[in-house]
């Protein structure tokens, strides 16, 4: 595990002194984790060790069972996470999705946008924020037909673009649906509720007074000093 868990989980703190490093066994353990390291991605991120899954203690891992199900805390605290965990969620790591804490969210819109141009006019990114907006939010499925995109291959093309919708911070996740079966019982990996940053956190929360040449080197000097053995092209990876 990378030494950003070092450096800012105290339950993990005495690593360095040679006694057996601590992990995360529990949704508030991690959702102070997100708060003391400020990025987490969910899993693999590029950089060895940095992401939520290789910081759960191995009870917390996916577990497969000979019946065909599976347990996967990390999987199931997503959702109290994003919900009560005073952080944002999204695809925003290399198109791949994990967590921000809110002090560090204006800092992260603010460089982000200024590298997102405004959507084009009429553009399909527009059609589809446009038409979240008008929801306030809703979940993958409902959007994704909402904005036509019915038919065959159309799953992939439609995720593509809210994948770059999300890289660019005009969208994000609320929370996670999951159908129930005939007891009542939630099952499966749940579907996004998708809503945009300024609906969830509002117009305030996404505001940043430095300029996003500031807040990219900000952010940057933080990851370097929690990730010393990153390099700085890994580094720009994640925040571009």
């Amino acid at each position: 595990m990378s030494q950003f868990i070092d450096y800012f989980c105290a339950r993990m703190e005495k690593n360095r002194s040679g006694r057996q490093r601590q992990e995360i066994h529990s949704c508030p353990e991690l959702m102070d984790c997100i708060q003391q390291v400020g990025f987490l991605p969910l899993l693999e991120s590029g950089i060895q060790g940095f992401s939520a899954e290789a910081a759960m203690a191995e009870e917390c891992r996916f577990t497969q069972f000979d019946d065909g199900t599976w347990e996967w805390p990390l999987w199931q605290w997503k959702g109290p996470v994003v919900t009560e965990g005073n952080c944002v969620y999204g695809k925003f790591f290399a198109g791949k999705a994990g967590f921000i804490s809110r002090a560090w969210w204006p800092d992260f819109y603010n460089w982000r946008h200024s590298k997102n141009p405004p959507l084009e006019e009429g553009s399909i990114e527009e059609t589809i924020l446009m038409t979240l907006r008008e929801h306030g939010s809703m979940i993958t499925r409902e959007l994704r037909a909402a904005c036509g995109f019915t038919g065959p291959k159309m799953r992939g093309k439609f995720d593509a673009y809210i994948t770059r919708l999300q890289m660019g911070c005009h969208m994000i996740t609320e929370d996670f649906v999951y159908p129930q079966d005939k007891h009542g019982r939630e099952y499966g990996f749940g579907w996004s509720l998708l809503t945009t940053p300024e609906q969830l956190l509002g117009r305030q929360a996404c505001q940043c007074e430095r300029t996003p040449e500031d807040s990219y080197q900000r952010m940057a000097d933080h990851l370097a000093h929690l990730l010393p053995d990153a390099t700085e092209k890994q580094i720009n990876r994640l925040l571009f």
